[in-house]
């Protein structure tokens, strides 16, 4: 039998692996194909729906993403491997169908050191510093919602009436939304023994059903022994969309991520909205009424993180990012995303320096310009 192995991994990852121990098998594969039919039949329900969480499209998904996953986990029972590294959850359709697409690079333990088998969404370079930071890997996991961004024409009539300001009984709507993602895949961790998901990644997806999104969260359900008497405060489970790199440079500063924040505003353009073209028809220079409106929402939404974080005695909010959708109808929706940390003392990562090869960013080799729309992939995490 050949020894040759069939791998994902890059150079740098390899050297990476090679640090802590592992070297390259083969990469494992898990799909499900779904019919498009359900999705598509939704869509006469999808108009009526106000926004929030269409928990039947929900499930339907996540049960596409378990089993293809699960198909993965069998291959990694089968090839007797240490782990699997770099995981993706990826939707592909094609004609009339839909396929989930679970993949990843195996490791196999050099050292001999009777680990669990795991897997994760880090690639062996993010592996690196996640393991260093004193967080071992489980599982790969994952949370998702799929939501309506439409609004019932009935509702939208009264929505008109108003000049500016926020609409609160779509922000609760959105934000109860936004967190479900975050909920599923801190529960899923917690069920694994977890008291940490680190390195999520967050994907917005548009789904074949009109107005109909999903949000999901990817990131690797670990235990670090370290933070163990430190998460009490966010239900004995921490959350960080922080990047490998960023994970291992707070560690060394003797930093915990507690929580990933999430909050979103959803504001009422109206009247001022409604004029914008007439005014940038008539003068030139800022809309004075249309920029405090937007920078107010953009203030709620950040204010919505901060007391999310002062609840749970964080010290610190990074990497916050702002991000704006047009939901129609003069309706505009602000969500802000970033990180709770918290300062303590004794804490630090296992090596003192982090190798250059865990940061090097990988080149692309290959660009097909030709064939950009072919096969419709609409997630490359």
């Amino acid at each position: 039998m050949s020894d040759v192995k069939y791998s994902g991994l890059s150079g740098n990852e390899m050297y990476c692996a090679y640090l802590l121990g592992f070297s390259p098998a083969d990469l494992l594969i898990g799909n499900s194909v779904f019919s498009m039919g359900f999705i598509g039949s939704m869509r006469a329900n999808v108009r009526t729906v106000v926004g929030g969480e269409i928990k039947t499209i929900t499930d339907m998904i996540s049960e596409g993403r378990r089993l293809s996953f699960e198909k993965l986990e069998k291959e990694l029972a089968q090839n007797r491997v240490s782990g699997v590294s770099g995981v993706k959850s990826d939707l592909i359709f094609h004609p009339g169908n839909m396929e989930f697409l679970s993949v990843g690079s195996g490791l196999t333990d050099t050292l001999n050191r009777g680990l669990k088998p795991f897997t994760t969404s880090a690639s062996a370079q993010e592996l690196f510093a996640q393991w260093d930071s004193g967080y071992q890997p489980i599982s790969f996991a994952f949370g998702n919602v799929a939501y309506s961004i439409g609004m019932a024409k009935g509702i939208m009539g009264g929505i008109k009436k108003y000049f500016k300001g926020e609409v609160k009984q779509y922000s609760d709507i959105f934000n109860t939304t936004r967190n479900l993602a975050l909920s599923r895949i801190v529960e899923e961790a917690r069920g694994k023994g977890a008291n940490s998901v680190v390195g999520i990644k967050i994907n917005i997806l548009p789904l074949e059903a009109q107005g109909v999104q999903e949000m999901v969260m990817l990131g690797t359900a670990s235990y670090n022994q370290q933070i163990a008497s430190i998460v009490g405060n966010v239900g004995g489970v921490s959350s960080s969309n922080l990047s490998a790199e960023e994970t291992w440079n707070i560690t060394k500063l003797g930093y915990v991520p507690l929580k990933l924040l999430v909050g979103t505003s959803v504001y009422a353009l109206g009247f001022v909205g409604g004029i914008k073209s007439a005014f940038a028809n008539l003068v030139k220079g800022e809309i004075n009424s249309l920029t405090d409106l937007i920078y107010g929402a953009r203030e709620e939404s950040i204010q919505k993180l901060k007391a999310q974080a002062e609840e749970i005695g964080a010290d610190d909010v990074l990497g916050i990012k702002n991000y704006i959708y047009d939901l129609g109808s003069g309706m505009i929706e602000f969500l802000s995303i970033g990180t709770a940390i918290k300062k303590v003392d004794g804490l630090s990562t296992n090596t003192a320096q982090i190798p250059p090869q865990v940061i090097i960013k990988e080149k692309e080799t290959f660009i097909d310009l030709a064939n950009v729309s072919y096969g419709r992939t609409i997630q490359n995490n």
